[in-house]
C-alpha cells in the first residue's frame, strides 16, 4: 500500500495540482493581463461610447434600425424579434424552403418600396450565421445612401463620406472582405460618435 501511495497516487495528485494551477490560474491570468494591456477595448466588449459618455452598444453586435434615416444591417434570425444576443443563431433554412423564399421575397419587395427598383445586395435580404452581424458590405451601404440622405435632409455626398469613414478593408489586406459597421455609421450621422 505504501508503495502504491508513494509511486502512483502522490505523483498523480502532484501533477493534478500543478496542471490545475498552470491551466486554471497562471495561463488565464497571463491571457487576461496581455488582453487588458494590448487589446483593452476588445477584451472589454468593444463597447461604443457616445460623445456625452453613454454606452450605446458593441461594435461586434448588430442592432435593429427601422427609421428611414438610419442604415439597416443584415436581417437577424436570433430570437423572436431578431438581434437577441441571448439566442444567437441563424435560421438554418435551406434554399428550397418555402418559408425562406417567402421571407426573402417580402424583404425584396420592402427594399424596392423604400429604395427604388435597383439591384439589391444579397446581405440585405439574408441573415448571417450568428444573427448578430454588425457589418454590411459597402454595396449594401451604397444601396441605402439615397434613402438615408433624403430622410436626413443631407446631400448624398455627405452621407457617402460617412460611409467611406466607416468602411474597413480586409484584415492585413487579404483576410476577409470590406465591411461597414452599421452602428458606428448611424452614430456618426447622428453626431453622437465619440471622437
Amino acid at each position: 500500500m505504501r508503495t502504491f501511495l508513494r509511486q502512483q497516487l502522490w505523483p498523480a495528485i502532484a501533477i493534478l495540482v500543478a496542471l490545475t494551477v498552470v491551466t486554471g490560474i497562471v495561463y488565464p491570468a497571463a491571457v487576461t493581463v496581455v488582453a487588458q494591456v494590448a487589446f483593452k477595448s476588445q477584451a472589454n466588449g468593444s463597447f461604443i461610447t457616445t460623445a456625452d459618455g453613454r454606452t450605446i452598444g458593441s461594435s461586434l453586435i448588430g442592432q435593429a434600425f427601422v427609421d428611414p434615416k438610419y442604415f439597416t444591417g443584415r436581417l437577424s434570425a436570433a430570437g423572436t424579434d431578431g438581434y437577441d444576443a441571448n439566442s444567437s443563431a441563424g435560421s438554418n433554412l435551406g434554399p428550397t424552403n418555402q418559408n425562406l423564399i417567402d421571407r426573402v421575397t417580402k424583404q425584396v419587395d420592402e427594399m424596392r418600396a423604400a429604395n427604388g427598383d435597383v439591384p439589391i445586395p444579397v446581405d440585405l435580404v439574408t441573415t448571417s450565421a450568428s444573427g448578430l452581424d454588425p457589418d454590411i458590405s459597402p454595396a449594401a451601404a451604397q444601396y441605402q445612401v439615397a434613402r438615408v440622405a433624403k430622410a436626413r435632409g443631407m446631400t448624398e455626398a455627405d452621407v457617402q463620406a460617412a460611409v467611406a469613414r466607416h468602411t474597413d478593408g480586409a484584415l492585413l489586406g487579404f483576410i476577409g472582405q470590406q465591411r461597414v459597421n452599421v452602428l458606428l455609421l448611424n452614430l456618426d450621422l447622428d453626431g453622437l460618435l465619440a471622437k
